[in-house]
């Protein structure tokens, strides 16, 4: 299960690659830049959502 501490560092770069797109296509008149930046925000909550869960789990693993 080491895998799914890494696994939030997607989101994060994920976030990044789509908030770069969003700019790239910001003055572009065929396509429209805020799908990228929503699916932006998304994974960047994401990322939060998993990094917070897995810092649950490892407090609750050393109680045990």
């Amino acid at each position: 299960m080491t895998y799914l501490k890494y696994i939030q560092y997607f989101y994060l770069i994920a976030a990044v690659l789509f908030v770069v797109d969003g700019f790239m296509n910001l003055n572009s008149a065929e396509r429209s830049p805020w799908i990228s930046f929503f699916f932006g925000a998304i994974a960047l909550f994401m990322f939060f959502f998993r990094r917070n869960f897995a810092k649950k789990m490892s407090d609750q693993n050393k109680k045990r």
